[in-house]
């Protein structure tokens, strides 16, 4: 059995029912990724993403790790996440989110800072424990690495309608904004016509786990034509995931590496 300090240094892979997560350990790993992508974001959402052979996949791709979430009955990935570390960004010379915000704000924890983003989950695999293994692949990698933030923009979809974005924001705002020192703006904001008050908050799965990790929103909603969907920029400072979240991300990984 690997202690728990030398299984906290290698690639995360946990066993939920048929479903494990680990990274991606090869081109043909990462080109899975991007077939899901395709089939959730082009032929689902009907994004206007830059594809190839049924693939989406855009100029950042080659310097991200990706988690990957399979079924092992049927060997298909069903879940992903892709995840620039502070090494590649700093080798890239940008986070991902900067074509939608102005992250001058971060200049002080960059080198800190992994970027996530590309979540996605097959629809028949939309449960909550397929999206709880995600994110238990995701924060135990952080974790291991010893990373102090992960950052990320939880897209809303606007055939929720767009007005949904805003009363997101304006619901979790007064509990959940983060500190002055680290709220970025976006570069194009919700335009002031969408904005309709009155709608009841639909909040992203995605989103209630990054609060209940301890998750702070950044800053309003960009809008990304791309995608055509409402952008919130997170920022989870990974010592306040709670306790009882690290207990269980540690124990996971120690128990998958022995």
């Amino acid at each position: 059995m690997a202690t728990q300090a030398s299984a906290l240094k290698s690639t995360p892979a946990f066993a939920a029912q048929r479903l494990s997560v680990s990274i991606a350990q090869s081109p043909e790993e990462v080109k899975e990724a991007q077939r899901l992508r395709h089939r959730v974001f082009v032929e689902e959402m009907g994004a206007q993403s830059a594809s190839d052979g049924r693939l989406e996949r855009d100029r950042f791709d080659p310097f991200c790790r990706h988690l990957i979430v399979r079924d092992r009955a049927t060997r298909q990935v069903v879940g992903t996440y892709r995840i620039l570390t502070p090494e590649r960004a700093a080798a890239l010379g940008s986070f991902m989110a900067e074509r939608e915000f102005d992250l001058a704000a971060f200049a002080a924890i960059r080198d800190r800072i992994a970027e996530v983003g590309r979540a996605c989950i097959d629809a028949r695999y939309r449960s909550g424990s397929t999206i709880m293994l995600l994110w238990s692949g995701l924060a135990s990698y952080a974790l291991s690495r010893g990373w102090g933030f992960l950052f990320g923009c939880v897209s809303v979809g606007f055939g929720e309608g767009d007005e949904n974005a805003a009363a997101i924001f304006e619901s979790i705002a007064a509990c959940h904004r983060a500190p002055e020192r680290y709220r970025v703006a976006p570069w194009e904001p919700l335009r002031p016509a969408r904005r309709r008050r009155g709608e009841p908050a639909r909040v992203p799965a995605l989103l209630k786990g990054y609060l209940r990790a301890g998750a702070w929103v950044c800053g309003e909603p960009a809008w990304d034509a791309e995608f055509r969907t409402a952008d919130l920029p997170v920022l989870l400072p990974l010592d306040r995931v709670e306790e009882r979240y690290a207990r269980h991300f540690l124990r996971e990984n120690a128990v998958a590496a022995g």
